[in-house]
């Protein structure tokens, strides 16, 4: 049994309009860039595909695509988009869930790594991608850096978003690495707003690395953005790159 917090059919069926930025073409196309660069001529796999925010415009772009998803709900809000043929779907977690076939990429974008709340099931979420990968595919993340630099002494909650209609803050756990994201949303126009918080277990580029490895991958490349601006200490996010190394 997987430790991930399952999308209700509410909020499954509210992502997509809740998500319109991330969705937008400023964000979208040089991920699908990145991704199809990658992939190359060879089938890709999303990890937690949702809705199909990008595994849906990878296939348009030409690259077979499979994914797997926790969450029937979000599934079937993809399955709207496109049909079981032209994108399958298997539901279960990212951490056992098999998929028939070999991938040139794996990829698991939007902090969804992040979903798994122990180390062991994120150490078999890169086992899972290795299984499924051929020697020399890739496994890439989009994940944030943990905000822990913005905690002075004796603070425990980080704002990232201050906006008319959100208002977004983490408080983190520093001895068990879990960070809770805390949402007020506002609902309609008439000054309610909904309030929502979802949990996640937090790891430096470093422990990453390490699973990398103890699954037979290796770091090909870490970048700050999917336009391939350089990583620093000052960067909110990274996307990294390992390869499977081939046996023998």
């Amino acid at each position: 049994m997987t430790s991930s917090e399952v999308w209700s059919r509410a909020a499954a069926e509210r992502y997509d309009a809740e998500e319109t930025e991330m969705s937008s073409d400023a964000v979208l196309a040089p991920t699908l860039a990145f991704l199809a660069e990658l992939a190359g001529d060879g089938r890709a796999l999303e990890f937690a595909i949702g809705t199909g925010r990008v595994g849906v415009a990878l296939r348009e772009r030409g690259v077979p695509v499979a994914g797997i998803e926790l969450s029937e709900h979000m599934a079937a809000v993809l399955r709207r988009k496109v049909d079981e043929d032209t994108l399958p779907v298997a539901i279960g977690d990212m951490t056992t869930t098999a998929v028939p076939g070999a991938f040139t990429l794996v990829y698991l974008v939007y902090n969804t790594i992040t979903n798994l709340l122990t180390q062991d099931e994120q150490v078999e979420c890169f086992r899972n991608a290795a299984r499924h990968l051929e020697p020399g595919g890739r496994f890439v993340i989009e994940v944030g850096v943990p905000p822990l630099r913005f905690l002075p002494p004796g603070q425990v909650a980080v704002p990232f978003d201050v906006s008319e209609r959100h208002l977004g803050f983490d408080t983190v756990d520093l001895v068990g690495q879990i960070l809770v994201s805390h949402h007020l949303t506002r609902d309609g126009d008439d000054g309610r707003y909904r309030r929502d918080s979802s949990r996640h277990r937090y790891a430096w580029p470093a422990e990453l690395d390490l699973m990398a490895r103890i699954a037979g991958l290796e770091l090909e490349c870490r970048v700050a953005d999917w336009d391939g601006t350089p990583f620093t200490q000052d960067s909110a996010k990274h996307i990294s790159v390992w390869h499977k190394i081939p046996s023998g």
